[in-house]
């Protein structure tokens, strides 16, 4: 595979906002956690997007970076304004991932 770091950074980031949707919809802040919730959806389709374009060196793979790397953020930051141990460590995650993702778009092609 031409860049197994950013594929396996990627596929981490979307096993990881699949797993936090269940947990965080059974918090009992739930409501405030709405858009944590849909950015979390969000984010883990994009990332499994560009997994399968990563995989096949699909010539999509560059823009979706992008795309996928401005999701990431997003979800990064929503996930670091709770406190809890989850959202805090997926935020980690999503912020690693948009910045490998911004390093690939921008170098790729």
């Amino acid at each position: 595979m031409m860049f197994p770091p950013l594929l396996g950074t990627v596929q981490n980031c979307a096993n990881v906002c699949e797993h936090m949707v269940p947990m965080m919809l059974g918090m009992t802040d739930v409501q405030a956690r709405r858009n944590q919730i849909r950015l979390l959806i969000d984010c883990a389709k994009i990332c499994h997007t560009l997994s399968s374009y990563l995989a096949s060196l699909s010539p999509m793979a560059q823009g979706t970076a992008a795309l996928c790397a401005r999701i990431c953020e997003m979800c990064g930051n929503e996930c670091a304004r709770f406190p809890d141990q989850h959202s805090q460590m997926c935020a980690q995650v999503c912020l690693h991932c948009a910045q490998e993702c911004w390093a690939y778009a921008s170098t790729a092609g």
